[in-house]
């Protein structure tokens, strides 16, 4: 009897603790006439809150696995703003699923983004861009790149920008959001050496066999030149004025192209000089009528 009595005094003990730790849970903190937030509820957003950071961290990881070190702190410093957005939706989803009226801070919420949204359009497209490029790896430091009609080495990568030299030892800042809006040509992308070329006409009548060896000629003469691939010498029209050829040839500077071909063209004007070949400049006739009143 006194075994059945003991097991009803620790079955009322037990939920007498239950229902301190019921009431405990519920209890509530009122901070406004629409805002009530019990211990459970915060127990629940710690947790979730604790849920999203590991979150974060797995997919942090994920993204960042295959970025170089230098990048790797760039990244981190948008994703860690970008944390904070994530943290404040979660936080508001949360409490309003556990009943918590937050409609007026989503409400001033959203105003308050679409301003700045709105405000910095252009700067979020700048940071979004940059993101992509270190996480897409299209655009490395070193790398040669074309981007509206403008031609640079790319010497850092940030964020918001680009910065690259150009040829003539200018420093371009090149707004990252461009290269979602522009068609962006990397020269170096597959690997450092570049097909080049030299245009150049003659006369009507000349050897073309002949202008076609001292093209070569005049080519391999350059040091900046690679043997192989071979420099190949195209026949590429009949001009209104003149044979059109192309020489083709490849180098490992493609930065400094200008140079070589520079020197390309003395060495073919020169060549051409000594063999009577002649670089005809445009001819247009011109027929007169008199007539007669």
């Amino acid at each position: 009897m006194s075994q059945t009595i003991d097991k009803i005094e620790d079955t009322i003990t037990e939920s007498s603790i239950w229902e301190n730790i019921s009431e405990f849970l519920n209890l509530h903190f009122d901070f406004s006439n629409d805002i009530s937030v019990s211990i459970k509820d915060v127990i629940v957003v710690i947790t979730v809150i604790f849920i999203t950071t590991l979150l974060l961290k797995v997919v942090l990881k994920i993204i960042t696995r295959n970025l170089p070190s230098e990048n790797k702190g760039k990244f981190n410093v948008v994703y860690g703003y970008f944390s904070w957005l994530v943290y404040l939706i979660i936080l508001l989803i949360t409490l309003n699923s556990l009943g918590v009226n937050v409609t007026a801070v989503f409400a001033a919420s959203a105003a308050l983004m679409i301003g700045i949204g709105l405000a910095l359009q252009t700067l979020f497209q700048d940071i979004i861009s940059g993101i992509f490029i270190l996480v897409d790896q299209t655009v490395h430091v070193g790398d040669i790149i074309e981007l509206e009609g403008k031609i640079g080495r790319v010497e850092e990568i940030k964020l918001r920008t680009t910065r690259a030299t150009t040829i003539d030892n200018k420093v371009l800042i090149i707004p990252n959001h461009l290269y979602l809006t522009n068609s962006l040509y990397n020269w170096t992308q597959n690997g450092i050496s570049t097909r080049e070329n030299v245009v150049v006409g003659v006369a009507y009548g000349s050897d073309v066999q002949l202008v076609k060896q001292l093209l070569l000629e005049a080519v391999k003469k350059q040091k900046e030149v690679l043997e192989f691939p071979e420099p190949t010498v195209l026949f590429t029209n009949f001009g209104d004025s003149a044979l059109e050829f192309k020489i083709s040839f490849t180098i490992n500077d493609s930065f400094n192209a200008r140079i070589p071909q520079s020197e390309i063209r003395f060495e073919i004007d020169r060549l051409f000089r000594a063999h009577n070949i002649t670089i005809p400049f445009p001819q247009r006739d011109v027929h007169i009528f008199n007539k007669k009143e």
